[in-house]
C-alpha cells in the first residue's frame, strides 16, 4: 500500500513547509511540531509502541544532520527543525537517505539559481550596491523532495 498515515503526514508537512518557505522565506514553528506529533502518531499507528522509538531517533537524527550547517551559517533554523519533524515521520531508518536526497536536490537547485544569477547583470548590481546577496534559496522544497524520495518503496 503506497498511501498510509506516514505518507499522509509527510505530504502535508512537506507541502505546507514548501509553500511557507517560498512565500515568506520562513518555516513557522508549528509545521515541524506538527511533523513530530504526526510522525510519532503515524509510527505508533503503523508499528505499535516500537515505532515510537524509531520516530524519536529519527527526530534526533534529522535535527543533528543539519545542525552543523546551521551552525556554519549555511542554513536557517527552520530548515533544521523541518528536518527534525520529517525525521519523526521517516524514522531512524530513512532519515539519512532523505538527507542524502536533500543534499543532492539542494545542490542542483543552488547550481540552477547561481547560473541564472550569473547571466543577469542586474543581480550583480544589487549585490554590489547592498553588499548582500539576493540569492537566498528556500531549502524546504529540497528537504520535502528528499523526504518523499526516501519514502518510495525500493523493490
Amino acid at each position: 500500500m503506497l498511501w498510509n498515515p506516514q505518507v499522509a503526514v509527510a505530504v502535508f508537512i512537506g507541502l505546507t513547509a514548501t509553500v511557507e518557505d517560498i512565500a515568506r522565506r520562513e518555516i513557522p514553528n508549528w509545521i515541524p511540531v506538527a511533523g513530530i506529533v504526526g510522525g510519532m502518531g503515524a509510527a505508533v499507528w503503523m508499528s505499535g509502541w516500537s515505532g515510537l522509538g524509531s520516530s524519536l531517533l529519527g527526530t534526533l537524527a534529522g535535527f543533528l544532520v543539519f545542525l552543523v550547517f546551521y551552525m556554519l551559517g549555511g542554513m536557517g533554523g527552520g530548515d533544521v527543525k523541518l528536518m527534525a519533524g520529517l525525521g519523526a515521520v521517516l524514522g531512524a531508518g530513512r532519515i539519512f537517505e532523505a538527507a542524502l536526497w536533500t543534499a543532492g536536490i539542494g545542490g542542483l537547485m543552488a547550481a540552477v539559481i547561481i547560473a541564472y544569477a550569473a547571466v543577469r547583470p542586474a543581480k550583480k548590481a544589487v549585490i554590489e550596491r547592498t553588499g548582500k546577496s539576493p540569492l537566498h534559496i528556500p531549502y524546504a522544497p529540497a528537504i520535502t523532495l528528499g523526504a518523499w524520495l526516501a519514502l518510495v518503496p525500493k523493490s
